[in-house]
């Protein structure tokens, strides 16, 4: 049997992790690479029939031409939302995603899904939302038949958006919210964007392709706060908290390890994330995204994790 190779970057991650489930369950083989080799064998068990393991520095042309060699097809779920230590968003998104793109289209892969996220845009003042965009442009340059995936905000068991919001309404009487909590959501359950991903790389048709995937409810901010609060019994006061000051408190906050806050999330929350209608997504793939409140439940009901 003719086993497809798909190599998953960042394939340790947040989606990254469950493209792998997802690439598994459509008969993939899913070689996992990330720079923590031990990270994916915790995830994902020892090297077996369905999957590997490999340590991957997406910076070194090298590393990148090995974990591609004899594969099918790749996905890009590489991200960064903070720069330091030497790694900034263009690094990132810009120079390793053209490097990566770029030896997947010498070495003739059939399939490169590369992740941005919906708002990239290369013209934009934002840096980290510019570099996404500029990502997009000069992965589409190498290798023209890319498919981009645009994720609304992604949530999910152990992620860094409903599991963040729950912490804070349970711990604070009073929430500032991002402005006036009018910028327009569509958050989109991260094994919902997995599975487009799968069968965005089992597609047999050629050319660009961009998908953009949302939710299927668009919410003001301070509806889907009032929705989690409904959901969970909790009770806060929401209250405005310019962005301006969301900035500076973001600045400070990136000094720190693991930041609560960040700078390109503020900018993020200052402009709307809603899939365009003019866009493919869900829809044309086959999916009916699941709801927030949906899954909600099943976190509160099993707290420890899940797909």
């Amino acid at each position: 049997m003719n086993v497809r190779v798909v190599t998953v970057f960042g394939g340790t991650g947040f989606l990254g992790r469950r493209v792998v489930n997802h690439l598994c369950e459509h008969g993939f083989f899913a070689r996992i690479a990330s720079r923590h080799v031990n990270r994916g064998r915790e995830l994902f068990g020892p090297d077996g029939p369905q999957s590997q393991s490999i340590e991957v520095d997406i910076h070194d042309p090298a590393s990148v031409a090995n974990a591609l060699t004899g594969a099918y097809g790749a996905v890009n779920a590489v991200s960064l939302y903070v720069e330091r230590r030497g790694e900034t968003f263009h690094s990132v998104h810009v120079e390793a995603a053209r490097r990566l793109a770029a030896r997947a289209q010498q070495d003739g892969l059939k399939r490169l899904v590369h992740i941005s996220g919906i708002g990239a845009d290369a013209s934009s003042s934002s840096l980290y939302i510019r570099k996404r965009g500029e990502g997009e442009l000069t992965v589409r340059a190498v290798f023209p038949d890319a498919v981009v995936v645009r994720p609304a905000v992604m949530f999910g068991p152990n992620d860094a958006f409903l599991t963040s919001l729950l912490a804070l309404l349970r711990t604070l009487p009073i929430f500032p919210m991002f402005g006036r909590g009018l910028t327009r959501l569509q958050p989109v359950y991260v094994g919902d964007v997995a599975e487009a991903i799968a069968k965005a790389i089992e597609q047999t048709e050629k050319g660009d392709r961009t998908f953009e995937c949302g939710g299927p409810r668009v919410y003001s901010y301070e509806e889907l706060l009032r929705a989690l609060m409904r959901e969970t019994g909790l009770e806060a006061r929401l209250i405005p908290m310019p962005f301006a000051a969301w900035h500076t408190l973001a600045r400070l906050a990136e000094m720190l390890p693991n930041a609560p806050v960040t700078r390109n999330q503020i900018e993020l929350m200052q402009v709307d994330t809603v899939a365009s209608r003019d866009v493919p997504g869900f829809a044309e793939l086959g999916i009916s995204p699941r709801s927030v409140e949906d899954i909600l439940r099943e976190m509160l009901a099993c707290p420890s994790g899940g797909r």
